[in-house]
This record gives structure tokens, sequence and C-alpha cells, in this order.
């Protein structure tokens, strides 16, 4: 599940990436050109409602291309979110 917030003042969005803490089992980053596809970035933390989860803020018309990176070097995709071109998943804030 992703969640933006609505741009503040400044023209910033904050987006929150989702999983549920077990699936896919181990730890997992969210890696795009917003971290310069850096898996240690923005790895997923556990959360009390059974979640896990890592926000970025950027600026507001951003195009971000993103995927998630889990153990054992296996890449997936947001299902909620449209890949272009048969690309990375785009997600335009």
């Amino acid at each position: 599940m992703i969640k933006t917030t609505k741009p503040s003042g400044a023209g910033m969005v904050k987006i929150t990436f989702s999983l549920p803490t077990d699936e896919p089992a181990g730890p997992v980053s969210v890696v795009g050109d917003f971290n310069n596809w850096d898996p240690s970035a923005h790895p997923l933390r556990v959360r009390s409602n059974q979640t896990r989860s890592a926000s970025v803020t950027v600026p507001e018309g951003s195009r971000l291309r993103f995927r998630y990176l889990a153990e054992g070097g296996m890449w997936f995709d947001d299902e909620t979110i449209p890949a272009v071109g048969g690309g990375d998943p785009v997600l335009a804030v």
C-alpha cells in the first residue's frame, strides 16, 4: 500500500510505502530513482499496526520509478502501481 500526503506549503509530498510484516519474509527495502537505487537508504521498518514501512519526501509533481528488494535479491513490484512500457512502476505525485 502506498499513501501520499497533500503537498506542504513548500510543495513537498510525503510518500509512505507499506507492506505486511510477513510478506515476503525477511528484510525489504524500497529502492528507486529517488534514492539512487540504494537498498540501504530506505529499509521498511516494522510498525505496531502489523505493517512495515518507509517514507520519503519529494517535490510535488515528481514521477518516481521504484521497486521493492527483499532478502536474497528478490525484486518485486507494488501491484497497485502500473509499470510504464514494461519497465518499473512509476508513481506520479
